[in-house]
């Protein structure tokens, strides 16, 4: 059997790789070879990108440097000829055809928001709020107002920027940044301006909103390329982010400005180039262009990241490999299918159903999955699961639940070992008189209705043994018998230590604590098929009824039973040979057990334990003499009630024995109970006086309960059932 199990692993973990194989050389030599076009293709794609994207920018800087040309000579052009017509007019500036010029050129200019010439005494004098009579200042009213602004911030401006007005009196043309003074975004252009001989500069400021709409949309220019202008102090005069501009910003570390600048000695106008800038921490590469205008030195420079420019690559990449997968999946569909759906998922399940039924869960869901239909190897593989499932259903009912998962899991030893187990035996009282009445009822038809009552019967009493931790060792007619702890490994080497070991002691109580654990599940579970009961004879009851009068009318009668318990060491192990063989317990705690059952009549009770059994709980789960009638509080909800039967029992081979008999588990939460194999389970209000905190107080109300005649032991013959016990006087 070892080999066997050993043959399915290695099966299993080849049987677990053929999908995934099949799906990883096909996907790999697929994928790979249209990965190397898509990463060939997106290479030289990404070239000539890159070759577009230069001359792209380089286009969008000229248009966007051609714009801001012909915006600052249009200005230039338009004050200068108010200028003309103002001083050919010759009267003036408060005669009227100088104020309708005034009037005339604002309207039509309404950006331009002041216009001032100043003589370079004045400039010099250091109050230029002063006119001469060369000097004119003309103010936008409308602009002012509209952004309410007062007049006296052009003269803050004007005083801030005396070096430059005199420069350009000297012959300069200027720009300059007004922003920061008035708060909305505006530059300056001072042109030299001469008049009758006098060195003058014509001043003029204005918005450059519309300038920034004619960069940004006339040039063709979107979000990907940035264009910005500066002046000769590398001082920003226009930029799409305008907070820049109102804080006066200057741009001399930009890596553009600066190869413009290193430029200057070659007179460069115009120039294309690739650096590098830092960018949210990171080092981005970007393609920058600039032109010089012919108005001062005043530079349109333009740039775009290299990652936007390959956005349109990468996307291409993205939508190639997409185009990849895609091809994958229509190319090979069959074969994908074939090794997913024919081959991997089935086999997965299987290796799960293998798994589960290898762990001892022979009814696990994934075998109702399988599919069976299947004309190839995997649908008999399936069948063989299904049948193998169906086989050790069926092998665990005639052997046993627990002897099979031990089996499955190879968790049982085969070799015969001395064990502390807890047995019990149970019998129907007057079986045989139940079964003459079925027969007297059913003739021939008796068979099957004995049968389908006791199996009604037994599946209930088994449904206790398994939920308290207990193994169905057999069934004889209408007894059963369980153990408790049959499947425990329990190693009683310590025992052939000397006193003297320390770790001898340990090893004994935990031994100990195993074999009280035994002993308390199985008084729960015997205790358990109290209420069980009930519920059967409640149930038959309403099953008589059911099919009163009928011809051979269908019934199910009214039962008792007498369980005895007793623990002891047992030889558990493999019992038969040949072809027939038995994994059970015997020995003479197995016999006393049986001897117990059989007491339940003449003592009027329904279960029984033996002294053995007693002496070893009574200390923590039974109120008495030894613990002071108290129980500690770990141990309270397994409390067990007995009374000791009032007459020593002579057993054949143990000498006088005191039997006790179980009254109640005062603290047993029976829908606890029941609810670990029915989450649904609801205990009925009828039969919870059986058992818990409503069951019985004493064995005379177990007896009145349960309809037991209350014996008088003086009277008694406790040799009625058979010659085993008899009453010591």
């Amino acid at each position: 059997m070892e080999t066997t199990v050993k043959k399915k692993k290695k099966g299993v973990s080849l049987l677990r790789s053929i999908g995934l194989k099949l799906s990883l050389i096909i996907g790999v030599v697929v994928i790979a070879s249209l990965l190397l076009v898509t990463l060939m293709t997106s290479y030289f794609l990404g070239a000539d990108v890159k070759i577009t994207a230069e001359d792209n920018n380089r286009t969008i800087n000229t248009r966007s440097a051609a714009s801001a040309e012909v915006k600052f000579s249009n200005i230039r052009s338009n004050v200068f000829q108010l200028l003309d017509l103002i001083n050919a007019a010759g009267t003036g500036t408060n005669a009227a055809l100088a104020r309708q010029a005034q009037s005339f050129f604002f309207e039509r200019n309404s950006d331009v928001a002041f216009i001032s010439v100043q003589s370079i005494d004045n400039i010099r004098s250091g109050d230029i709020s002063k006119t001469s009579s060369t000097d004119l200042r003309f103010f936008n009213n409308h602009f002012f107002s509209i952004n309410e602004l007062e007049n006296t911030v052009v003269d803050d401006f004007l005083l801030a920027s005396t070096e430059d007005l005199e420069r350009s009196c000297l012959g300069e043309t200027i720009a300059l940044n007004a922003s920061p003074y008035f708060n909305i975004p505006v530059m300056s252009l001072l042109f030299p301006y001469t008049d009758n001989g006098t060195q003058q500069t014509c001043i003029i400021i204005f918005s450059i909103e519309s300038l920034s709409e004619s960069i940004g949309s006339g040039s063709g220019s979107t979000s990907s390329n940035t264009s910005f202008v500066i002046n000769n102090y590398n001082d920003l005069l226009l930029h799409p982010d305008g907070e820049l501009i109102l804080a006066g910003a200057g741009f001399s570390t930009h890596p553009l400005v600066q190869q413009l600048r290193q430029n200057n000695d070659n007179n460069t106008s115009s120039f294309q180039t690739m650096f590098q800038m830092e960018e949210d921490g990171k080092i981005e590469n970007y393609y920058g262009a600039y032109e010089r205008l012919s108005i001062g030195d005043i530079v349109v420079l333009t740039t775009v990241p290299e990652t936007v420019v390959l956005e349109a690559v990468n996307y291409t990449k993205h939508n190639n490999l997409m185009l990849t997968l895609l091809v994958f999946f229509i190319a090979i569909p069959v074969m994908l299918f074939f090794a997913h759906f024919a081959l991997a998922k089935p086999l997965k399940k299987l290796t799960a159903a293998a798994e589960d039924i290898s762990r001892g869960n022979f009814n696990t869901e994934i075998i109702d999955t399988l599919n069976k239909k299947r004309k190839d190897e995997i649908g008999v593989l399936n069948q063989g699961t299904v049948d193998e499932r169906e086989f050790l259903n069926t092998f665990a009912k005639f052997t046993n639940q627990g002897v099979a998962k031990a089996i499955a899991t190879k968790s049982i030893d085969f070799e015969p070992h001395l064990k502390d187990c807890t047995i019990f035996f149970s019998d129907i009282r007057g079986f045989t008189k139940i079964s003459d009445g079925f027969k007297d009822r059913f003739g021939n038809e008796s068979a099957a209705e004995i049968i389908g009552f006791l199996n009604d019967y037994m599946g209930r009493m088994v449904n206790c043994v398994s939920l308290s931790h207990g193994n169905i060792d057999k069934f004889e007619g209408d007894a059963i018998m369980g153990v408790w702890g049959l499947l425990r490994e329990d190693n009683l080497d310590f025992e052939k230590l000397p006193d003297t070991d320390l770790n001898k002691a340990k090893l004994q109580a935990e031994h100990e604590a195993h074999v009280k654990g035994d002993a308390v599940d199985c008084i729960r579970g015997i205790i358990s098929m109290r209420y069980a009961l009930m519920e059967y004879n409640k149930a038959a009851e309403e099953f008589t009824k059911l099919h009163a009068g009928e011809p051979k009318a269908k019934y199910k009668p009214h039962i008792q039973i007498g369980c005895g318990i007793n623990t002891g060491r047992v030889t558990a192990g493999v019992m038969g040979g040949g072809e027939k063989m038995e994994y059970t317990a015997i020995g003479d705690a197995v016999n006393f057990a049986s001897r117990t059952e059989s007491t339940n009549k003449p003592c009027g009770t329904d279960i029984l334990i033996t002294e053995d059994t007693y002496n070893l709980l009574k200390k923590d789960f039974i109120r008495c003499e030894e613990n002071h009638f108290t129980i500690s509080s770990e141990n309270m909800e397994s409390e067990i009630l007995v009374e000791r039967i009032p007459v020593g029992i002579e057993v054949k081979g143990k000498g006088e024995q005191h039997f006790y008999g179980v009254v109640n588990m005062p603290n047993f939460d029976i829908e606890k109970f029941f609810r670990g194999n029915n989450p649904d389970f609801k205990a009925d209000p009828d039969c919870l006086k059986a058992v818990g905190p409503t069951g019985p107080k004493t064995l005379n109300e177990v007896r009145t309960l349960l309809g037991i005649p209350i014996p008088d032991f003086a009277k008694v013959n406790l040799n009625e059932e058979e010659n085993k016990t008899v009453i010591k006087q």
